[in-house]
């Protein structure tokens, strides 16, 4: 068994943005450290949130401008006005950016503490800076719309056009240095109360990143910078027609003739931000759907087998116990399962998918071990109380045969039969807790609208919930000493 899964723990879902405050989106600073305190009321232990990279304009975190970048819109303003190179209240990054370097130019400390993060950031950062300039002075194009020398890193050319951005590339600089700075204390708070942070880690990189245009020979794209083949997945629960990602895939034979580098690099840069990651479509380390370009859907493609085994030992023999799970859902084979117990990964069960009638579903309360994380539903699922709104009649039944439907209103049934399950690891969604409806829908896999966007009011959870929590997961032995209130 994965050594991670130490004893029993419970967690809540909430990705950063979604908390409360003034910005426009969540952010790292005061209301991250106050969720930290109160799920630790509620005896939860673990915070697990989204991909926290630069996002496109469409907001999924699953589709990142680079896999090592922060998001700046996750920076917090007010921290930075604290800062002591701040001599005035801070209103934007830009101002923040121009406050910084000037005070950078007076301050030694200052200068080599940025020099030193961009030193040892530099293998992602130097050209993750370059390439947000140069998408900044086109206008926002693709990196295979630019020019045939941008597009195909002629050095000379990246030289001068490093030289002409040097402004922008220093505001990008400023926004990892401080996204970091701000992750860290984060972290840091969250290690002081006991609270263990759960990352995501997508399978795939973006076409439109830093990622695919630096290092072109390790993704599917040809000379024109074009996917000829790309990922997705085929129909299923969540889709009738497949799914089309868009993005380009693995050339695993060049991962392989590295040694795996760049993805020891990525997870690694992962891990200084969070204890725990999850990788998103896990399954696509055994086999991957490759679909045509030029399709538009999921439903023609192949599975062609990865090289999982080789890559998941390349990163334990660099990085030592593997603090990972995986996003094991949708079609699920034998080799994966193999590939998943050779590692003792823990796999994730999701309740809301446990109650069809199959007496060996896998979600199925009983059907699976502690090896495991159990969600009442995830990101991608509507919330519990959206959910059995639309349940039929026969499927409550078969639902009151595993929870108690006449007790507690709707969702602490389905939260108490996650708790009291047999996985290690128990997630609860902050919607859950808070019994929203549908309207609090985070995301809907196959759709582009109104995804992403949902966010707390900023009024505080009332205390009776975190009590109620802490009563279910002290009973199931899920509150760490540390964290008991």
């Amino acid at each position: 068994m994965n050594t991670w899964l130490d004893r029993r723990r419970a967690g809540v879902l909430l990705h950063i943005t979604s908390l409360p405050g003034p910005q426009a989106c969540g952010t790292l600073g005061a209301e991250a450290r106050a969720f930290v305190n109160d799920i630790v009321k509620g005896g939860f232990s673990v915070w697990q949130f989204l991909p926290l990279g630069p996002t496109h304009g469409h907001g999924s975190p699953y589709e990142s401008l680079s896999t090592f970048a922060g998001n700046p819109a996750l920076i917090d303003l007010r921290d930075l006005s604290q800062e002591s190179w701040a001599s005035t209240s801070i209103y934007s990054l830009e101002q923040a950016a121009d406050c910084f370097w000037k005070a950078a130019k007076k301050d030694s400390q200052l200068t080599a503490d940025v020099e030193a993060f961009t030193e040892q950031n530099s293998d992602w950062l130097d050209d993750f800076s370059l390439f947000m300039a140069l998408k900044k002075n086109t206008g926002g194009k693709a990196w295979w719309q630019w020019d045939d020398a941008l597009r195909n890193r002629d050095s000379q050319t990246l030289q001068a056009a490093g030289k002409a951005s040097q402004k922008d590339r220093q505001q990008v600089v400023f926004e990892q240095f401080s996204f970091a700075r701000q992750m860290r204390a984060l972290k840091s708070h969250a290690e002081s109360q006991g609270v263990i942070l759960f990352g995501d880690l997508p399978i795939y990189v973006a076409h439109d990143s830093a990622d695919v245009w630096a290092n072109q020979s390790l993704f599917t794209v040809n000379k024109h910078g074009l996917c000829d083949e790309v990922a997705g997945v085929p129909p299923d629960y969540f889709s009738e027609n497949g799914q089309r990602w868009g993005n380009p895939l693995y050339r695993w034979d060049a991962h392989q003739a590295s040694g795996f580098a760049w993805w020891i690099r990525r997870v690694k840069a992962q891990l200084t931000r969070m204890h725990l990651l999850r990788i998103d479509h896990f399954r696509a380390l055994e086999a991957y759907w490759s679909i045509p370009g030029e399709r538009q859907d999921g439903k023609i493609g192949e599975w062609i087998k990865a090289p999982g085994n080789e890559l998941l030992n390349a990163l334990q023999d660099a990085l030592g116990n593997l603090p990972i799970a995986a996003e094991d859902l949708g079609l699920i084979t034998p080799e994966v399962v193999a590939l998943l117990d050779a590692f003792g990964l823990p796999g994730m069960k999701v309740l809301q998918f446990a109650f069809d009638g199959m007496p060996d579903n896998p979600y199925l309360p009983g059907n699976f071990g502690p090896n495991s994380v159990i969600y009442t539903g995830t990101h991608d699922n509507d919330t519990t109380m959206g959910w059995f709104a639309e349940r039929s009649e026969e499927e409550k039944i078969r639902l009151g045969e595993h929870a108690d439907l006449n007790g507690d209103a709707m969702p602490w049934p389905l939260i108490k039969l996650a708790i009291e399950s047999e996985a290690k690891l128990a997630i609860v969604p902050m919607q859950d807790l808070l019994a929203l409806g549908t309207e609090a829908r985070f995301n809907t896999p196959g759709t582009i609208d109104n995804n992403w966007q949902w966010r707390m009011d900023g009024t505080k959870t009332p205390d009776n919930i975190w009590a109620h929590a802490c009563e279910l997961n002290l009973r199931s032995c899920r509150v760490i000493e540390s964290v008991k209130t």
